[in-house]
């Protein structure tokens, strides 16, 4: 029973997310290669890695049977670990890449999907960077906010706080899908 209510809450989070299915297999892998390790790391790790961040945290907490406060936690830290290191060392990284044919394609294609995807944040500025960071859909998240603030060029502290925001923002949305839905179920 429990089972079959995670796995209608990680499929109603495709409401939200159109690559559930892709992050739920991404999850499932990553859970599965790190099965030797306590949950809680592994749940920590999964936050870490770019595109998964958070999203990727709380279904695999969830499906780990971790409480949600200590979820919530090691999500969010584990995402905003990386940012820092963002803000400081992109640009340097990305320069040096450049300079070999084939990782500055990699680089410039990263730089313009990144690009591609700034239009609300450029107008918007903090609200439309913590927006972006917090509605937890594809191509979405802080790791895509932090290089895109770097790109542009935003106020540090703005861009900090708004990925601040917006990760805690995405973590709630997907408390609700993760451990919310499956409590709601449990009611009837």
């Amino acid at each position: 029973m429990l089972s079959k209510i995670k796995t209608l809450a990680i499929s109603a989070s495709a409401t939200i997310d159109e690559s559930a299915g892709f992050t739920e297999k991404i999850v499932s892998t990553m859970v599965g290669l790190l099965g030797g390790f306590p949950p809680e790391l592994v749940v920590f790790i999964i936050s870490l890695f770019p595109i998964l961040e958070c999203r990727g945290g709380m279904i695999a907490a969830s499906l780990l049977g971790i409480d949600y406060w200590l979820a919530a936690i090691i999500s969010v830290v584990g995402n905003l670990l990386p940012i820092p290191f963002i803000f400081l060392f992109i640009e340097k990284i990305f320069n040096m890449m450049k300079k070999t044919k084939y990782l500055g394609k990699i680089v410039t294609k990263i730089e313009n999907k990144a690009m591609s995807k700034s239009e609300k944040i450029t107008k918007y500025k903090r609200w439309g960077l913590l927006l972006f960071v917090g509605i937890p859909l594809p191509g979405t998240g802080a790791w895509t906010g932090a290089l895109i603030a770097v790109l542009l060029k935003l106020n540090l502290k703005d861009s900090v706080i708004s990925i601040c925001l917006g990760v805690v923002m995405a973590m709630g949305i997907m408390s609700f899908i993760t451990y919310g839905i499956p409590w709601i179920i449990t009611l009837f």
